[in-house]
């Protein structure tokens, strides 16, 4: 996230999501932090959405990530459900609505099938491996659910709550309450 003229940057979370045999998990920890203060360490930056049916997990200005969130699951109304349409219909909102436009924060949203990085760039990113990544530890977060991945044979929620425990030994910005929706 980007500091704004003469305002503390909030680093807040990691999210990570996993999909493996037929199971989807995301994983988000529960840190926010303001400057060099960690100023909540139990935050939930991840939701169920669409009747529980699909998770949701944000990184960024918290303001930002719910009117981003709330702007999704219309969209999933709008659409009856359907993930992507949903995902690519708020993406060129974001891009083109002038308000939307200055939001700061990332979305990972996913079902059973599909999952999405929403950007507000105009990305709708699906991820080629199963994982996909957002926030502060996300790279740290990607790189041991990845190595899980490949080298074991735990769950999509095992991997997703190893790997952001991970995450929270190395980066000072993620912690280890972690919250885990899986469907």
């Amino acid at each position: 996230m980007q500091k704004r003229e003469n305002t503390p940057v909030i680093r807040s979370t990691t999210i990570l999501l996993v999909q493996r045999d037929g199971k989807v998990a995301m994983a988000g920890d529960g840190q926010v932090t303001l400057g060099e203060t960690i100023i909540k360490g139990t935050a939930r930056k991840v939701r169920r959405l669409g009747g529980g049916e699909i998770i949701a997990g944000f990184a960024g200005a918290t303001a930002d990530a719910f009117t981003l969130l709330t702007r999704f699951e219309t969209k999933l109304g709008e659409f009856q459900g359907q993930l992507e349409r949903a995902a690519i219909e708020l993406s060129k909102d974001w891009r083109t609505d002038r308000y939307l436009r200055h939001l700061e924060a990332l979305l990972i949203v996913a079902d059973k099938k599909d999952a999405f990085l929403i950007s507000g760039k105009g990305d709708v990113i699906a991820s080629d491996d199963g994982l996909l990544s957002v926030g502060s530890g996300s790279m740290f977060a990607l790189s041991a659910a990845r190595a899980l991945l490949k080298h074991t044979n735990l769950s999509a929620r095992e991997i997703a709550e190893e790997a952001l425990r991970i995450a929270g030994e190395i980066c000072i910005y993620t912690n280890s309450n972690v919250v885990v929706e899986e469907i």
